[in-house]
């Protein structure tokens, strides 16, 4: 099909290294322009990807003849970005978090449907290469009946300090863990978290349990000032056996580094980094073959969905429910009690 022409609002550390890159590993995309007033992004820009304009506003784009936009911006711009994209008539990628809670995100979500102009939630770490493991491994039952889920999302301290233009941690690296577990296991009924908060208020960690309606109970973690080891990023322990897989399969580190995802090794695990399944004392533990991450996947999907020839590659119900999960979980952080949800 003709690649639906992107335009991308913002050029930081997201923009830059995760969205421009994978736009443009997609076959049916292109990315048609950056929306950027800043000097500094502009001259990277420039560098990184020379055909590439840069234009001053949304309304910009659209006049340029762009087919949808994602917008990358701190969060506290996303809900005014989405509606100007929306009045513009331009389908929408949103980075996540999506919104600061629940209600605002219905409402982006109602003034969509009432423009009837696509908007999706960009949740890539459905693609992770670990993620995409497990998955399979639940499904097929390999592990017999989910007991319980482990998921840690933790890196050690940027040289460059915090960047708090996310709404901190929970937020974050929440938004990822919290629809990983959602996926897998169902909608949440209870909720209890713990936060580490600094002295300027930002949380920079926290501990989240879920217990799912259908009786699995999750333990996420997320850590932006890892402050010992890295546990591992998935232990899932099931009646018949417990699968544990290495933090981080490799696509992150891969794009900020600068190497190219169009590489035929991106998004591969190698064997040293498979997961196992241990299954008893006296049993070898049994290396399971990772998938293979495919970040750009999302993008694929959008497109078509653009093109009207398949859904879009989050439902929007999606990103409300594990709003509703991290709005719980400060209400839980702030009393120290179990949050029930309806």
């Amino acid at each position: 099909m003709t690649p639906v022409r992107i335009g991308l609002a913002g050029y930081g550390r997201g923009g830059r290294y995760f969205h421009a890159p994978l736009i443009g590993l997609a076959p049916e995309c292109a990315l048609a322009a950056v929306v950027t007033q800043n000097p500094r992004r502009r001259a990277e820009l420039a560098q990184d990807l020379p055909g590439v304009p840069a234009v001053d506003s949304l309304g910009d784009l659209a006049a340029a003849g762009a087919d949808a936009v994602v917008i990358t911006t701190p969060l506290d711009t996303h809900e005014a970005l989405v509606r100007e994209a929306l009045a513009l008539g331009l389908p929408v990628v949103c980075d996540k978090p999506f919104t600061p809670d629940a209600p605002s995100a219905r409402a982006l979500i109602e003034a969509a449907e009432r423009s009837g102009v696509p908007l999706a939630v960009y949740q890539n770490r459905r693609w992770d290469a670990d993620f995409r493991t497990v998955r399979a491994l639940v499904s097929s039952g390999a592990l017999g009946e989910v007991i319980s889920f482990e998921s840690r999302m933790e890196q050690y301290p940027p040289a460059e300090g915090f960047a708090t233009t996310g709404g901190g941690v929970l937020r974050d690296f929440g938004s990822h863990v919290t629809d990983q577990a959602l996926q897998l296991f169902g909608p949440a009924a209870a909720v209890y978290a713990e936060t580490h908060v600094t002295s300027n208020g930002f949380d920079d960690g926290f501990f989240l349990s879920l217990r799912h309606a259908g009786g699995v109970v999750s333990h996420l973690r997320g850590d932006w000032a890892l402050r010992g080891a890295p546990g591992p990023r998935f232990l899932v322990t099931g009646s018949a056996g417990t699968f544990a897989v290495e933090p981080d399969d490799g696509q992150a580190a891969w794009l900020l580094s600068g190497r190219s995802a169009g590489d035929e090794a991106f998004g591969t695990v190698p064997r040293e980094r498979w997961g196992r399944i241990y299954r008893g004392e006296d049993v070898e533990p049994e290396p399971v073959p990772a998938e293979r991450g495919r970040w750009s996947a999302f993008y694929s999907a959008f497109a078509r969905a653009v093109r009207g020839e398949g859904p879009l590659p989050v439902d929007l119900r999606d990103a409300v429910a594990a709003l509703e999960v991290l709005d719980a979980a400060r209400a839980s952080a702030a009393r120290g009690q179990v949050v029930r949800l309806g």
